[in-house]
């Protein structure tokens, strides 16, 4: 297997940043959702951005977001990539990378077998996929500590690329990776101290849990 990848979503603060950049993360994400805990304002975006390693992508995360949403997020931080976290069809997924010249990451909420066969709808259109847990009744989408059940990804077969998230943790990444196969992983609420606040301890301990086996 080669290197896996690394994405760490929600980041909110300097110290966020801080360490990012000193464990050379592949990519971190900012969460442009009021409804979330990770929410930062597009000023506050800015900053953090700013801050961070060039050599680091930057993933803008919407939600079911109108133009105006994507033009604002696309402002304060350049993104390399938008992660639509909604129920944005593959109508619309395409229209936002033809209007707005963005690479695209569309998750999609996994429960079973049939959720993931759902991803053929948007080959072709989102540039990579993401798969995570599927919310439950009053859960926002993402970041729900849960994870699902990594063995469904077997029943993937198409070509486009992906990330594994949902209820990803230092304890358990290593067994997600071998179970799943994936070759990109993206954390947040398990590398948090509370809830929507971020803890450089646990971002080094997820890093090093990848990188020393993978």
């Amino acid at each position: 297997m080669t290197s896996v990848k690394i994405k760490i979503c929600g980041l909110s603060q300097i110290a966020d940043i801080d360490a990012a950049n000193a464990l050379a993360l592949d990519m971190v994400g900012f969460v442009f959702h009021k409804a979330s805990p990770r929410h930062v304002s597009h000023e506050q975006a800015a900053r953090l951005s700013a801050r961070l390693n060039p050599e680091i992508e930057r993933v803008a995360l919407l939600v079911d977001p109108d133009d105006e949403a994507i033009a604002a997020a696309c402002a304060a931080i350049s993104p390399h990539r938008l992660q639509l976290h909604g129920q944005e069809t593959p109508q619309r997924v395409a229209a936002i990378k033809k209007q707005h010249h963005a690479a695209i990451i569309k998750a999609l909420p996994i429960a079973s077998a049939d959720d993931v066969s759902a991803a053929q709808n948007y080959e072709g259109i989102a540039d990579w996929f993401m798969f995570d847990s599927k919310p439950q009744s009053g859960e926002n989408e993402g970041g729900n500590a849960r994870p699902f059940d990594w063995h469904l990804l077997a029943a993937y077969t198409s070509q486009t690329p992906w990330l594994l998230a949902g209820g990803l943790t230092p304890s358990n990444v290593a067994s997600a990776i071998r179970i799943s196969q994936a070759r990109m992983v993206d954390v947040s609420s398990g590398v948090e101290a509370t809830r929507g606040k971020k803890e450089c301890a646990h971002m080094a301990d997820f890093v090093a849990a990848v990188r020393t086996k993978f």
